[in-house]
């Protein structure tokens, strides 16, 4: 199929289990495309072990669909930009110790623990992968996920600084996480480092994508705002910020910086300066609608996308333990990852009750964990990773993400 016949078909698809689940199911919409989505797309695995042509045609379609590429070049600029427009930078300041620390800290620590343990882990089960690519796959599981995050808490009504320090810490541990990630697979794909590198060039390499992206987006943002100041047609805005996101995000990533931290800092000072300094009311007001509206749209494809990418997978018994060993693992070690920093921060701060666990919980893989693992070379190690990641982002989603609100409620039920 070409572009326009894979994304009509995929809206359709959209549309079709949107309904489905609005008018039968009532799950959370992402939740609930993504369930339809992955009942076809195991309904086609299961056909097609009886008819080898449906097998290689869901295959295929499943390959036109090009999720890596759609998601980390296209949808993802949209969705970080909607997601950071309504963070409000007061709050996040507030906040600044702990989503900081887990941004930074807990991305790096939960990236090299998840990978030993997972080296371990393949090793006991009787598989054999190389330590680096055990790795690659810390390093595209760590980073909560901003798109699957910012969904699904819209309907778990957690405590706003606990919900502040979620989205803020998923925002930014998003753009951390990709810059991380492309730095492992380049080591990886050299030969396991043996191309060259260095830590000072690795930490360069980090240094340049993660504070130049964010330098990027201060002053993308910045020139953004001006352009907005100076003129009051909410058409030409919203066209304005439309540029931004787009251009900004393909211009931060030709120059070997990080698109994801840049559009997320543009979104912020646009979302807060540019709101309160530089719309009307009707601007701002037909702006929200917009970009509401684009989050709403992007965020139900995109969990369409996920659900039927099952069709690429490839299980043995040995991968398939695996797959739901690395569920516990992964779940631990993000307990640890906050734990740390949060007891730390206790000396001089205090945080909600609960506050560890609903940020343990709340932690959720999603589609960019998927798209890193099918934007690697072809080949053994990633069908694994993909083997991997997949169960951790559906059970991540489907439970984690079905069962944050109840355990919210539980918590704070408890204190009333």
């Amino acid at each position: 199929m070409d572009f326009f016949e894979t994304f009509a078909f995929i809206l359709t698809l959209t549309a079709l289990f949107s309904y489905l689940n609005h008018r039968y199911i009532k799950l959370p919409v992402t939740i609930g495309v993504m369930a339809i989505s992955l009942i076809l797309s195991l309904l086609l695995v299961v056909s097609g072990e009886f008819h080898e042509g449906i097998r290689e045609w869901a295959r295929s379609l499943a390959d036109s669909f090009h999720f890596s590429e759609t998601l980390l070049q296209g949808m993802l600029s949209f969705l970080l930009f909607a997601g950071a427009l309504h963070i409000n930078l007061d709050e996040l300041h507030s906040n600044k110790w702990i989503i900081g620390s887990l941004a930074l800290f807990g991305t790096l620590f939960s990236a090299f623990l998840v990978g030993l343990l997972t080296w371990w882990l393949l090793a006991a089960v009787g598989i054999a992968m190389p330590y680096i690519y055990c790795l690659v796959f810390g390093a595209l599981i760590s980073p909560t996920d901003p798109i699957a995050v910012l969904s699904i808490l819209k309907t778990a009504k957690a405590p706003k600084s606990l919900e502040t320090k979620i989205t803020g810490e998923s925002l930014f541990n998003d753009g951390i996480g990709v810059v991380l990630f492309l730095v492992v697979a380049e080591l990886a794909s050299s030969g396991h480092g043996e191309g060259g590198h260095t830590f000072l060039s690795i930490g360069l390499l980090f240094a340049q994508e993660a504070i130049g992206g964010a330098v990027f987006g201060l002053v993308s943002g910045y020139i953004a705002y001006r352009l907005l100041k100076s003129v009051d047609n909410h058409q030409v805005e919203i066209l304005i910020t439309l540029a931004l996101v787009t251009g900004g995000y393909a211009l931060a990533s030709a120059l070997g910086l990080s698109g994801p931290i840049a559009i997320v800092v543009a979104g912020l000072l646009i979302g807060n300066h540019g709101r309160l300094f530089a719309m009307s009311d009707n601007t701002r007001q037909r702006l929200d609608t917009f970009w509401e509206l684009i989050d709403e749209i992007l965020n139900a494809v995109l969990f369409v996308l996920i659900g039927l990418e099952v069709v690429l997978l490839s299980y043995t018994g040995q991968t398939l333990l695996a797959g739901i060993l690395v569920i516990p693992l992964v779940l631990l070690v993000r307990l640890a990852a906050v734990s740390l920093p949060v007891g730390i921060l206790r000396k001089i701060r205090d945080f909600s009750p609960g506050a560890v666990r609903i940020l343990t919980w709340g932690g959720l893989r999603g589609g960019i964990s998927v798209a890193l693992a099918l934007s690697l070379a072809p080949g053994p190690e990633r069908d694994l990773i993909l083997s991997l990641t997949y169960p951790v982002v559906i059970f991540s989603i489907l439970v984690q993400g079905l069962t944050i609100g109840k355990l919210i409620e539980h918590i704070f039920g408890e204190r009333a």
